[in-house]
């Protein structure tokens, strides 16, 4: 084990290469997740003598199909990113990492499941605590593959401990609002909607956490 960590931090080939594997298979499971998205939502089956008066109202009908549709891969495409980055300081695996990761994309492979079922019954508070804590438990996962990796020198040795828990505290704010939303849902469900809504804009938009990351990450590429 030691002349294998030697091997990986001596040489800068094998560490590029390390997680190559868990990479294409991660990247594999987000792209047939978001693909399954929006396979939930079905044209509607209209005989052919009402298509002209039928297909406006059932067109109408699907706008929380693809709200919900929208809603998802976004915040698919934020755990994505979250992942591209986190792997750009973890540049070695072990047995315990690889089964993380696995949760960790079981966790993103379940989101069709709950997009579904909250685009289906979107006035439902369960509809509602199901979608949140799928992204609660996924995000969990997600910052707990950081916390193993920067415990378990799986990231460079001279990774500023500052970043490290920067990382952290950008890895909970999500989970923490998607489970604030499943509270909230017991006073007002529309409330509990437009914070897992919030959380997501948080994400997207560019904000000065972001920049504190690719300020890091550009003086680690100038080194």
């Amino acid at each position: 084990m030691n002349e294998t960590r030697e091997r990986w931090e001596s040489d800068p080939e094998v560490a590029q290469h390390s997680n190559e594997r868990m990479m294409f298979f991660s990247d594999g499971i987000f792209a047939i997740t978001v693909t399954l998205l929006i396979l939930e939502i079905k044209v509607p089956e209209i005989p052919e003598n009402l298509i002209s008066t039928e297909l406006h109202n059932a067109l109408l009908h699907l706008i929380p199909n693809f709200l919900a549709y929208v809603l998802s891969f976004l915040i698919l495409g934020i755990y994505w990113i979250a992942h591209h980055n986190i792997f750009m300081y973890i540049k070695h695996h072990d047995h315990v990492m690889l089964w993380l990761n696995t949760v960790f994309m079981m966790c993103v492979a379940a989101v069709p499941f709950p997009t579904a079922l909250l685009s289906r019954y979107p006035n439902q508070q369960i509809s509602l605590i199901t979608y949140a804590s799928i992204l609660v438990v996924t995000g969990v996962m997600l910052d707990l593959i950081w916390w193993y990796a920067t415990t378990h020198r799986l990231v460079e040795a001279d990774t500023d401990p500052r970043f490290v828990s920067f990382v952290h505290f950008f890895n909970r704010i999500a989970p923490f609002f998607y489970l604030l939303s499943i509270f909230i849902s017991f006073v007002s469900l529309t409330l509990a909607k437009f914070l897992i809504i919030a959380v997501a804009i948080f994400y997207i938009v560019p904000n000065p956490l972001y920049r504190s990351h690719y300020r890091h990450l550009f003086r680690r590429l100038d080194q």
